[in-house]
């Protein structure tokens, strides 16, 4: 199975609540999240489900991906993916499901970590930027093999030659 880490795009510093959970994405963040969405499609990743952290910022991010892959009725919110949470919960997840691909819509330095256990061990943190994305091969007990790093503009770019 492919997993694909995408960090959330641009978000304000502070909610009207105060809250971290309902930060929003920028004007500037919800345009990156589509344009990053676009380039997602032209990858032909064999993504067949999304799963987002329930916090509005990611799924404001994942919510243009799901649309743009046509997985409107294969997307759900986890908890797993809260920026407090245990790497190891996210992957105990998603490892039985049937799918080439999955898509995980999150936070720094969360998926930093889950990167670095991923394909180094220990508690290495590879970080991702906002709105990048990253492709684990997963070859089973928590292990994988990084194929790719792919930052927002480069992402944009792919959307752009899609049209």
């Amino acid at each position: 199975m492919d997993l694909w880490l995408l960090r959330h795009a641009a978000a304000e510093e502070r909610s009207a609540s105060g809250r971290d959970e309902d930060r929003e994405l920028t004007a500037d963040g919800a345009k990156r999240a589509r344009a990053v969405a676009r380039g997602l499609v032209t990858l032909n990743a064999g993504i067949g489900l999304v799963v987002s952290s329930p916090y509005r910022r990611a799924r404001q991010t994942a919510d243009p991906a799901v649309e743009a892959l046509g997985l409107s009725r294969k997307f759900r919110e986890s908890r797993a993916l809260e920026p407090a949470s245990d790497p190891a919960e996210i992957l105990a997840e998603v490892e039985g499901e049937d799918a080439e691909g999955v898509l995980l819509v999150g936070h720094q330095p969360h998926l930093g970590v889950l990167l670095g256990q991923l394909v180094a061990g220990g508690h290495v943190e590879i970080p991702l930027k906002k709105a990048s994305l990253a492709r684990v091969v997963l070859e089973g007990q928590g292990k994988g093999t990084l194929r790719a790093i792919l930052p927002a503009r480069v992402l944009e770019e792919l959307g752009r030659a899609r049209g």
